[in-house]
């Protein structure tokens, strides 16, 4: 984290969303920024009511300061470059030198005041996704408040009235704004002991989003409305996205906001899980039951809590094939079973990087040394301690350790199996395996046999 001065000096005029005192607005909290795309540690509260803090997933806490009793914080929307895998940037905006934004964390009860300084090239609003609020401080722009202007900054204050998951994100200018990266997740705590909330060991919060990026390009296509070729967990993709690194034995709970186009079913290996919680609030024991997927529906918000007993590297990812890809192109006729003999040789010649595209599925391409234009986040190329995990986007590894110490967050390493526990190579005898035989009772077809030979269309078809 660094800090800086955004005005170099300047005044700023401070406009509130609702009555805040000239006292509280005559000097504003220095706003901090991150443009790394690690996972940053916990940060534990140095002021204020005491909590148990969230991790947030290649992303970081934004700190605040006391004031009278008001915990002040100051986001400022800007346009941001986000590393979204080794490699790979993206041009988007987003808060405070990322995206998505920093997380906000408070508790039950806090009066918190938010100043939002806006950077952009055009006028935003700041939106509180699931908080109970005064009707003018809910930032929709242009219904509860004037959209804050280029250059201005305006003040969000209210009350953190009961404790849950949520999330921020403009209402003004949504499919530019929100399409190109603004977001953040918010986390109220509770202020007590709470009957359906329980005490975690380690708590992961990360925003589902995604984009359609050119390859070779850095800026997302913001008119895009189905065909999105980037899946991301807080704007990263796979093998980009940080593992979540527990101790056996933690109790571990995961908060999941979904600002995409579309449904994600987050799948888990290795372990049972509960939803416990929802931007709704928490939810009462008797809807909860053992799962190891659950679907996350565009808007919403979903906990999921379990005991991280099985020690290994387990796959989390979501369970929509195609959201485990990167830079895929949604226009390429499948090609697996074409016989490509005495083609390719032809085709080289007039075009000598021409390559094969999958002729015998597509894990091929994870390996191949294909060439692909500059900023562009290959397709298969996550590795592990085996060889190609042949995965992108919305996918990460959950490591459960017995030696990772409480409160180390520290990637471990790859898990080594113990002897015996791990998948072999079989070279003895094979028995006949065995195959459905045709019923007697059911008689074969009359007439000749035909072969049906399928070609699949193509064109500007959705898919």
């Amino acid at each position: 984290m660094n800090r800086r001065n955004f005005f170099n000096g300047a005044a700023l005029t401070a406009v509130a969303a609702a009555s805040v005192s000239r006292v509280a607005l005559a000097a504003l909290p220095e706003p901090v920024l991150m443009t790394g795309a690690d996972t940053a540690p916990p940060l534990f509260p140095s002021s204020g009511r005491p909590y148990n803090p969230v991790v947030t997933l290649n992303g970081w806490t934004l700190p605040w300061r006391m004031n009278n009793g008001v915990k002040e914080f100051h986001l400022v929307a800007e346009p941001v470059v986000r590393e979204m895998a080794p490699g790979f940037k993206a041009h988007m905006w987003g808060y405070n030198g990322q995206s998505p934004g920093p997380t906000i964390e408070v508790v039950e009860g806090d009066r918190v005041r938010v100043f939002v300084t806006n950077r952009l090239p055009e006028h935003t609003s700041v939106h509180w996704h699931g908080q109970r609020l005064p009707n003018g401080m809910d930032g929709v722009s242009g219904l509860t408040q004037p959209a804050i202007p280029v250059g201005k900054t305006f003040v969000y204050e209210f009350t953190a009235r009961r404790p849950g998951t949520f999330m921020y994100h403009p209402h003004a200018d949504e499919m530019t704004q929100m399409a190109m990266g603004m977001m953040g997740f918010w986390v109220t705590h509770p202020k007590a002991r709470h009957p359906l909330i329980d005490e975690v060991d380690r708590d992961f919060v990360f925003l589902l989003s995604a984009y359609d990026i050119d390859p070779g390009t850095m800026t997302p296509k913001i008119m895009t409305m189905t065909d999105f070729n980037l899946w991301t967990w807080n704007s990263r993709v796979f093998p980009g996205i940080d593992t979540l690194n527990v101790r056996q034995g933690d109790k571990v709970r995961v908060r999941i906001g979904n600002l995409t186009m579309t449904n994600h079913p987050m799948h888990l290996h290795g372990h049972e899980f509960k939803v416990t919680g929802s931007d709704g609030g928490p939810w009462p024991l008797a809807a909860r039951w053992p799962e190891v997927t659950t679907d996350v529906a565009v808007g919403q918000m979903r906990q999921l809590e379990f005991i991280a007993d099985e020690e290994g590297d387990w796959a989390f990812h979501c369970h929509k094939s195609h959201h485990t890809m990167n830079a895929m192109g949604h226009a390429i006729p499948t090609t697996i079973g074409v016989d490509h003999r005495g083609l390719v040789g032809k085709l080289q010649k007039a075009m000598p990087d021409y390559m094969v595209m999958g002729e015998r599925g597509m894990a091929d391409m994870g390996a191949m040394e294909m060439p692909i234009p500059e900023n562009t986040a290959p397709m298969m190329t996550g590795a592990g301690p085996y060889g190609g995990v042949e995965m992108g986007g919305m996918f990460s590894v959950l490591k459960v350790r017995k030696t990772q110490k409480p409160g180390d967050y520290k990637d471990p390493g790859w898990f080594r199996q113990p002897p015996g526990t791990r998948a072999f190579e079989w070279t003895g005898a094979l028995p006949e395996p065995a195959r459905m035989k045709a019923s007697a009772a059911t008689p074969a077809p009359a007439g000749p046999q035909t072969e049906v030979q399928i070609r699949k269309p193509t064109g500007p078809m959705a898919h």
